[in-house]
């Protein structure tokens, strides 16, 4: 079983299609997607829990081994990962294997996250790569990584925490703040996402205006990675 954290303010298939991608490539059986309640490294989302959680069933909906997770909402002050992979601990037993799977910046801002030395105590990393991600790590963190090091998925499998992975899966462009940008400014995302996201995203009028009879103009914007 592996664990994906977000804001997912709002969910898209940069999301959805790298989990698909992870379940395949590493066997898991599931991957529940766990949406933070007050993330403690980057701005407070723009949707209030409850309203990223419920998009988040409408997109994982018809995947088989995708499920949503609400731990962290139940969970006063900050959604610090170590306090997730503690209680998801405590369900599981000490003994099955556990995955946190984080993308490739975040592992390499991995020293400033709360406790971080005590996660891979808990569960293995598996570290997202996508075409481009080449920078160094700090010297501290790469000699601490290369002593947990596995390349191969077997791995995972055969202890309950302790290695770190590195799992490249497919680039795609896209970015929930190149979203956020374009339906402020009325623009269609449709396409970005699941159909039954985008239609309650528009039909709300999330993050600006209401535009289900809205279709993007060619050329006036891209709303990739900004």
């Amino acid at each position: 079983m592996a664990l994906l954290g977000g804001t997912f303010d709002p969910v898209h298939y940069g999301h959805l299609r790298p989990a698909v991608e992870l379940l395949e490539a590493l066997c898991l059986a599931e991957i529940r997607l766990v949406p933070g309640h007050v993330p403690p490294h980057r701005p407070q989302p723009r949707l209030d829990a409850p309203a990223r959680a419920g998009l988040l069933d409408t997109a994982v909906a018809g995947i088989p081994g995708l499920v949503v997770d609400r731990c962290e909402l139940d969970r006063p002050g900050p959604s610090y990962t170590v306090d997730t992979l503690e209680h998801l601990r405590r369900s599981l037993g000490d003994q099955r294997p556990l995955c946190f799977i984080m993308g490739w910046d975040a592992f390499r801002g991995l020293m400033r996250w709360h406790q971080w030395q005590r996660l891979a105590a808990l569960a293995h990393l598996v570290v997202v790569t996508r075409g481009g991600d080449t920078q160094a790590l700090a010297p501290a963190l790469d000699e601490w990584m290369r002593a947990r090091r596995v390349r191969d998925p077997a791995a995972l499998r055969a202890s309950p925490s302790g290695h770190v992975l590195f799992q490249a899966v497919s680039r795609l462009e896209i970015s929930a703040t190149g979203i956020r940008r374009c339906l402020a400014l009325g623009y269609s995302a449709q396409g970005l996402m699941p159909d039954a996201v985008w239609h309650e995203l528009a039909l709300r009028g999330c993050y600006g205006y209401p535009q289900i009879s809205r279709a993007i103009t060619p050329g006036r914007l891209n709303p990739r990675h900004v």
